[in-house]
């Protein structure tokens, strides 16, 4: 039986210095998908952070932000799954990866943290890690210690570009994810994109 996801979690920093970093990619997804669906953020102080609820056809989806900064970003994930009371298979987040490139996403249930402060926090907070992921890439500075400046620092603008297309491609397959269709969704997203001509 298929298991429709009820609430999407992008996360990232609050705060206009943080907006446009690569840290803040899972907002840049959520601001992208409430934006083809017509919704409007809302702050909401019980669930730290913005929200939303997606009603439409068959959709019926709660958004958060939080607006907590991104190691904190389990208060704000326990606060909506208790309000709520959601299964972890009803909730997706929304981040980004820098083990992926640029322009690469992909949808993932469950997992570790792999080094990544929100889902670290989430994962203790709640205690547990079965959710689903869609994972937003970013790309590597190329060592470990590079990382945290890499991370909160802008993309370049061709990287950006690569990144915002792959967002694209993320909303495209989710009607999908809204049905609870996770491995048709993870098919066709996972799948290789064609690679553009050179102009």
């Amino acid at each position: 039986m298929p298991v429709p996801i009820k609430v999407i979690i992008g996360l990232g920093n609050p705060g206009p210095e943080y907006s446009d970093t690569r840290h803040n990619a899972g907002f840049w997804f959520v601001d992208e998908l409430v934006g083809h669906l017509h919704g409007e953020f809302k702050q909401d102080k019980k669930f730290h952070g913005d929200t939303t609820r997606l009603l439409k056809d068959e959709i019926d989806c709660r958004i958060l932000k939080p607006q907590v900064f991104m190691n904190h970003s389990g208060r704000a994930v326990q606060a909506i799954v208790d309000y709520f009371d959601y299964e972890p298979g009803e909730i997706l987040i929304a981040h980004d990866e820098i083990d992926l490139s640029a322009g690469t996403v992909r949808l993932k249930k469950g997992g570790g943290h792999g080094g990544h402060n929100g889902l670290r926090d989430i994962i203790e907070v709640t205690g547990n890690s079965d959710f689903l992921r869609l994972r937003i890439g970013v790309g590597h500075p190329g060592f470990k210690d590079e990382v945290i400046d890499y991370v909160l620092n802008r993309p370049s603008a061709e990287d950006k570009r690569e990144i915002d297309e792959a967002i694209e491609r993320a909303i495209e397959i989710m009607p999908m994810v809204f049905r609870g269709e996770m491995n048709k969704a993870m098919t066709l997203l996972n799948a290789p994109h064609p690679t553009p001509e050179p102009d």
